[in-house]
């Protein structure tokens, strides 16, 4: 199927019955990096949680045993600075197994049929490069393994329009939009989900979350750190790419969509969709690219690259709770802190005249930090008693603060997938509306700036926000 929406029979039995729980979870590539960082570390901690109930299988080209499996989830684990209890451990060893083979290769997807004999409802996780979702999904199809099945993808969704509809119909031609889990690990933040919920489960919020009292609207996603030994996979992406479509665009949706009127994945990902289908394409005349001093120098960045590692635009959403007021975002490696925020400025109020020489107040914000912890902040105006007339005041808090640790992304979103819920993942209609948004950037970009490290990018990005004030330092606390 080609549809984007589940089909009705699905939605119909879903809606009866509600989606089954996987019976075995297969990670094509579980060798690879990625396992090697979060996948192994995750299934642990849902382990440790009592989420996992179900057999663990890898397959990968490598000729591992699967006690060589075992040990690389075990060194896994540790590396992160997960606390290892042996326990726990053992109960999930238990569940692994392992199976050698090419993806492009029919006896291979013969021999994961054969080694999950039985499965009703398999999760099949592609941690793999995306030029071979399509060979793995066909294997699987040929072999009578996708009926019942949901297969997670890992972003990237293509690189522009064209290709992520590509991509689109090399899955569509074997699995219904319904089956495919596109996991992105930014839409398991805890702060992503807290965006709604503050907005829509508080009275005192959803009132001012609109045109007339909202001046502007900024999203930042900082990095203190830089590509160092990534350079090979991120100079032919940029800052754009990696970080703007998907990432923050999903900001935009939480921060700027309707309530959903329901309960239900499609009910919600529809909310999301007409938020994007309201925002204009992106104008390369309010875009702004950087790049940090030294990074031509680093391993795998050609030496006259223009990537950017810097990048902050404006974004126009022309519907009646938001025209007129702009979305500012920027994302950059290499800037003064690590921090990814929500920042609505509100209004200016009138000068006040009831008090002799009073300047006019600085506008209300507030902040909902999504990263490196979740908390949110409001700023009001306020006499204070430390010096002469009125100033800013913050009212803010650390959810950290306010209960135990939360579950880290990849939990939440492998979790979510083995239960069969879809509302953290990405819909192909979704996709593509983001890419069309942003593909004005790629057909057109500016020249790059270059920025000092430790600074909060190139000063051209000031000019972005003129006219609607400044650009305000991430909320970072100590």
């Amino acid at each position: 199927m080609t549809t984007t929406e589940a089909s009705p029979t699905t939605r119909a039995a879903e809606a009866d019955e509600g989606p089954k729980p996987a019976d075995v979870f297969v990670a094509f590539g579980m060798t690879g990096d990625l396992a090697k960082v979060m996948t192994f570390r995750s299934l642990y901690r849902l382990e440790k949680r009592g989420l996992l109930d179900c057999p663990i299988l890898g397959v990968a080209v490598d000729d591992w045993t699967v006690d060589q499996l075992k040990a690389r989830a075990r060194d896994s684990i540790v590396g992160t600075g997960e606390d290892l209890d042996e326990q726990v451990f053992e109960r999930f060893a238990n569940r692994l197994a392992y199976l050698a083979g090419d993806f492009a290769d029919p006896a291979t997807y013969e021999a994961v049929a054969e080694a999950i004999d039985g499965a009703e409802t398999p999760v099949f996780y592609l941690e793999i490069p995306p030029f071979l979702f399509g060979t793995v999904v066909e294997g699987l199809a040929d072999a009578g393994l996708t009926e019942n099945a949901r297969v997670v993808v890992e972003k990237p969704f293509g690189h522009d329009s064209a290709a992520a509809r590509e991509l689109a119909v090399e899955l569509h031609d074997h699995l219904d939009e319904s089956q495919i889990y596109r996991i992105d690990h930014f839409l398991g933040k805890m702060g992503l989900a807290e965006i709604l919920y503050l907005r829509f489960a508080n009275t005192m919020l959803e009132p001012v979350w609109n045109r007339n009292h909202v001046q502007c609207v900024q999203i930042t996603l900082a990095e203190d750190f830089g590509v160092d030994d990534r350079g090979r996979f991120y100079d032919p992406v940029g800052a754009l790419r990696d970080a703007v479509v998907n990432h923050l665009m999903q900001v935009v949706a939480a921060a700027a969509m309707e309530a959903p009127a329901g309960h239900d994945e499609d009910t919600f990902k529809n909310a999301q969709l007409s938020v994007f289908r309201a925002v204009a394409d992106a104008d390369p005349a309010h875009y702004v690219r950087g790049q940090y001093d030294g990074y031509l120098g680093i391993d795998g960045v050609a030496p006259d690259s223009t990537t950017e590692t810097y990048a902050a635009l404006r974004l126009e959403i022309d519907n009646w709770r938001w025209g007129g007021v702009p979305f500012f975002i920027r994302t950059g490696k290499r800037l003064k802190a690590t921090q990814t925020e929500l920042r609505l400025v509100l209004k200016n109020p009138p000068r006040l005249s009831f008090r002799r020489g009073d300047s006019v107040p600085e506008p209300n914000q507030i902040v909902i930090r999504l990263d490196p912890t979740t908390g949110i902040k409001m700023t009001v105006e306020a006499h204070r008693g430390d010096k002469r007339g009125a100033g800013q005041i913050a009212f803010d808090v650390d959810f950290d603060d306010e209960g135990s640790e939360g579950a880290t992304p990849y939990e939440v979103l492998l979790e979510a997938a083995m239960r069969g819920d879809s509302m953290r993942f990405t819909r192909q209609d979704g996709v593509e509306e983001q890419w069309r948004i942003m593909q004005p950037l790629l057909d057109a970009p500016p020249p790059v700036h270059a920025y000092a490290p430790g600074s909060w990018g190139p000063e051209a990005a000031d000019e972005l926000v003129s006219g609607q004030g400044r650009w305000h330092d991430p909320w970072v606390t100590p």
